[in-house]
């Protein structure tokens, strides 16, 4: 088998049908649409969750709680992860994102207490939970919140 001799597979390529394209196509004249009403007219038919003019599920339902457009989402590192890095190191946000630690700083960065740290490392962050700082302690580090 070459390259100029392959097809598609049967079945796998279909022609699309050109409506209003006279009587002989079988979607000619209406091009498929029926007579009149609606879906008939051009821009026609409903917008999604129209009811034909019944109150809508959505404005049915009561809303509840609301959106801070204040709130601060914070990327989230591991005490484990930070195993990675040889002792001494100075761990800053920009180190976590070069290393792959986390993909996206967001609004800062967030050291959490899960897991072990066996290095004695200087780590800097936005936010840090009391069990993550005493854990760096413990292990003869620092934690600086920048």
């Amino acid at each position: 088998m070459k390259l100029h001799e392959l097809k598609p597979t049967e079945g796998s390529r279909k022609v699309r049908n050109r409506v209003g394209r006279g009587i002989g196509s079988g979607n000619g004249k209406t091009a498929g649409k029926g007579h009149k009403g609606q879906n008939a007219r051009s821009g026609g038919g409903t917008r999604p969750g129209f009811e034909g003019g019944q109150t809508p599920l959505f404005q049915r339902l009561p809303k509840r709680g609301f959106t801070n457009i204040n709130r601060k989402e914070y990327a989230i590192v591991n005490l484990d992860a930070l195993n990675r890095f040889e002792d001494g190191t100075e761990v800053t946000p920009a180190l976590l994102v070069e290393s792959g630690v986390v993909s996206n700083e967001k609004a800062g960065i967030k050291i959490l207490g899960k897991g072990k740290i066996e290095k004695k490392l200087t780590v800097k962050a936005q936010k840090f939970s009391t069990t993550a700082k005493e854990a760096i302690e413990a292990a003869g580090g620092t934690s600086e919140v920048i």
